[in-house]
């Protein structure tokens, strides 16, 4: 019993910093407070080695003629973009607020007003890239809700938080798996908007091109907008400046063809986006193991 309590204590004392991190200086502005932690991710990622190799790993696949002076500095300007990411994602109710500040454009808005209006759903593809939760927050502001689906983490403490902040975007928040999958399909069927970042390894995947290189991934998002004659529509939140100044993106839904087809088009316009800020995107997910 003794064991097992020490070990949950030091389970939950290696989030510590991160909490403290989070949750501190509750004085000050948003706008303060997450420039704060993304500055402090910016300097875990030049001086904490195992983070900097990481990332020269997997920045190297994709920039093989970057300096690796360049790719370092790379890797802490991705530290402040999702250092302040992480501080949104954790206040999301504060983060709802700033929302005045977005800017949205692209055809995929009109294309999720016509969907409801039809009362068919709709399926949301993006990335960890920019500040992907200013998508929900947009549509709020048009008077829709769109679901997400989350991984659930080790740490239950730092899992219930980061659900209650993903929830106050929009709800049902999801659970991944055989039973998430199948109150995805209700949800959608029911007319629900459903949000998926689509750029994690998947290892049951299908062996697709993701910046130039095979990657193993999901084709359900796909299969579930084809089964369902769904739209699948690409968006994106990109930060505009060291503010809250978010520019969210809605493309043009993906033309229903065959489920590796279209998963193929999603990566090809989440690379894109990432060539043109490849700051904005997390590289840390080990995207290219396994292919």
């Amino acid at each position: 019993m003794l064991i097992k309590t020490l070990k949950s204590f030091v389970h939950h004392a290696r989030y510590f910093p991160l909490w403290m991190a989070l949750t501190v200086s509750q004085w000050r502005s948003f706008d303060v407070r997450s420039r704060s932690l993304g500055t402090t991710c910016a300097a875990i990622m030049r001086w904490y080695p195992p983070a900097a190799r990481r990332f020269d790993r997997e920045a190297r696949r994709v920039f093989p003629n970057m300096t690796r002076g360049a790719r370092a500095k790379l890797g802490q300007s991705m530290g402040k973009h999702m250092g302040r990411t992480l501080f949104e994602l954790y206040h999301d109710a504060e983060f709802q607020a700033q929302s005045h500040k977005f800017r949205v454009s692209g055809s995929g808005l009109d294309a999720l007003k016509e969907a409801q209006a039809n009362g068919k759903g709709a399926i949301i593809v993006s990335g960890h890239f920019g500040q992907w939760e200013a998508i929900r927050a947009i549509l709020r502001q048009y008077g829709m809700e769109s679901g997400a689906i989350i991984r659930t983490h080790k740490n239950p403490h730092y899992a219930r938080r980061i659900r209650a902040g993903v929830e106050a975007g929009g709800k049902p928040i999801l659970s991944t798996g055989r039973t998430g999958t199948m109150a995805v399909v209700r949800h959608l069927r029911s007319g629900g908007i459903i949000s998926i970042l689509l750029d994690e390894k998947y290892s049951e995947g299908i062996r697709i091109p993701f910046l130039g290189l095979d990657a193993l991934t999901s084709i359900s998002a796909a299969h579930l907008a084809l089964k369902y004659d769904l739209p699948m529509i690409p968006a994106y939140g990109i930060r505009m400046d060291d503010k809250n100044e978010v520019q969210v993106i809605f493309e043009a839904p993906i033309a229903h063809t065959d489920s590796v087809t279209m998963t193929r088009a999603f990566n090809d316009s989440l690379s894109s986006r990432i060539l043109a800020n490849p700051d904005q995107w997390y590289w840390l997910l080990k995207r290219w193991d396994g292919a």
